[in-house]
């Protein structure tokens, strides 16, 4: 195994045995570890499942609308991005914010001709990371 491999497996390695898996819904599998939040599982975070959860739109064409009802309060608290993932945990694409200059937390992605199951998340610099799933 070369140096690098080898790094890379013990980061990862070491990583699991400190970060504990605080949330997660059993069909979904962990797209960053096992370190998410969802509306069934806000784990510590139940109260803020209103400002931080991605609600997905399906517009026309292969088209989604993410909006996360998180208020833009300059960088002290903030939706930090917008991540898609297909089924296999595949990334897609992302939309990163501005909070000086974004009011709100919402982004079009054009998924063009994928079909079948797309995971969304929303980044919040505070309260982490927050997965919704459902089918385009």
């Amino acid at each position: 195994m070369d140096r690098r491999a080898l790094l890379k497996l013990s980061l990862l390695g070491a990583t699991g045995a400190v970060l504990p898996k605080v949330a997660s819904a059993s069909k979904m599998a962990s797209p960053a570890g096992g370190i998410y939040y969802t509306k069934s599982a806000p784990g510590r975070w139940a109260k803020k499942v209103g400002g931080h959860f991605p609600n997905v739109e399906n517009m026309s064409a292969g088209k989604i609308k993410v909006v996360t009802g998180h208020a833009m309060d300059g960088y002290k608290h903030y939706i930090v991005k917008h991540i898609v993932l297909d089924k296999n945990n595949n990334f897609i694409a992302e939309h990163m914010f501005d909070p000086m200059k974004d009011k709100a937390a919402i982004s079009t992605f054009d998924l063009g001709s994928y079909k079948g199951e797309i995971k969304v998340l929303s980044v919040c610099n505070k309260h982490d990371t927050w997965v919704n799933s459902t089918m385009v």
